[in-house]
């Protein structure tokens, strides 16, 4: 049966190095939730403090009702897939896959049967006689992934399992992972810096930052609507435009986007100083209206969409996204532009707090 995780106050420390900083999460029953950040932004260490892995410096981790701070890492009904797999070199595939259910002392007449299951889940029943090095990296992971199924644990947690694999497998892998999570609904905590394979595998994602979470959403909310500048440029591309803000009744408020081009958005609240516009690519458009002038540098067709290089007129350069279904040729570098956006869909920070201004 699945667990519920409930972190409250998690904190690790490495002498006066705070490593995770009093982190507060609720992981649902059945969640696939991700830990998404750079390297050295305490995913790691929290991953490696829920495994029992490391030990818990303040605060309190529980699965469901249970606090399992100072619980044995053998004990905690957890399953675990590495970023290097840590299979063993000189065990076959299914001896592999066995190891663990002997370790929690499996009747041996349920073991063959749970091992074959298991294989038979990730699609390499047929390889279960093979030894590690006559398999391919995809292959090997899979292996990893049928032990940590097979123990059938109540959280499974995944540290970077797919970083040691090249760009079209970790896309096939990542799409394996996700359907089987779906499949038999485990827990599971997955952590990664890369962020388009948090997007395409998460129920929902924390984001963190030197061991600080900066916002917690579903891939669309984090994506849509990143509550910092942090998360806006850490996901995804984003263009940022410095604004001043004068509104004293929010709503509907006149920004000026590089100090001298009036644009009306929406805001949370009254707010009057610096600012900054958030918005992506895809965001911006050409337009025959008001607008930010600017000069075409440099295009990239790819395919779908046109990617341009824009040099606004305050020297800024910025990226615009122009989809082909939309248009019929590309722009010619050094045309005059000016550029546009809805309104409703970027987003804008104050430069001070950097907490979001716009709805």
């Amino acid at each position: 049966m699945s667990h519920a995780v409930i972190i409250k106050d998690a904190t690790k420390k490495y002498g006066d190095f705070t490593a995770v900083n009093k982190i507060n999460l609720e992981i649902k029953k059945g969640e696939f939730f991700t830990l998404l950040g750079p390297s050295g932004c305490g995913k790691t260490t929290l991953l490696r403090m829920i495994a029992g892995f490391n030990s818990v410096d303040g605060g309190e981790i529980y699965f469901d009702d249970t606090m399992i701070n100072n619980m044995e890492a053998h004990k905690r009904d957890i399953g675990m897939v590495f970023q290097n797999y840590a299979i063993f070199p000189h065990l076959t595939v299914s001896e592999n896959v066995a190891y663990g259910l002997k370790a929690k002392k499996t009747p041996k007449p349920q073991i063959a049967p749970k091992v074959q299951e298991a294989l038979d889940l990730v699609q390499i029943g047929t390889l279960k006689d093979r030894k590690p090095n006559e398999l391919s990296g995809g292959q090997q992971q899979r292996v990893a992934l049928a032990r940590a199924f097979a123990i059938e644990p109540g959280v499974l947690l995944m540290d970077e399992p797919l970083s040691n694999l090249d760009a079209k497998l970790r896309v096939q892998m990542r799409s394996v992972i996700k359907k089987l999570q779906r499949r038999l609904g485990i827990t599971t905590i997955y952590v990664t810096h890369d962020q388009e394979e948090a997007l395409a595998i998460s129920d929902r994602i924390a984001v963190m930052k030197n061991g600080d979470i900066m916002q917690v959403g579903t891939p669309e909310e984090i994506y849509r609507k990143p509550q910092n500048p942090f998360v806006a440029s850490f996901i995804g591309v984003s263009n940022f435009i410095p604004a001043t803000v004068n509104s004293t009744q929010g709503k509907d408020a006149t920004v000026l986007l590089e100090n001298t081009i009036p644009v009306q958005i929406p805001l949370r609240k009254a707010y009057t100083g610096k600012a900054t516009l958030s918005a992506r690519p895809e965001q911006l458009s050409f337009t025959t209206g008001e607008g930010m002038p600017g000069i075409i540098e440099f295009s990239v067709f790819l395919g779908d969409f046109i990617e341009y290089e824009i040099k606004l007129e305050n020297g800024q350069t910025i990226q615009l996204n122009e989809y082909t279904k939309d248009v019929n040729e590309v722009r010619p570098d050094g045309q005059a532009v000016t550029v546009g956006f809805d309104a409703s869909k970027v987003n804008l920070y104050a430069d001070e707090t950097e907490e979001v201004l716009s709805c």
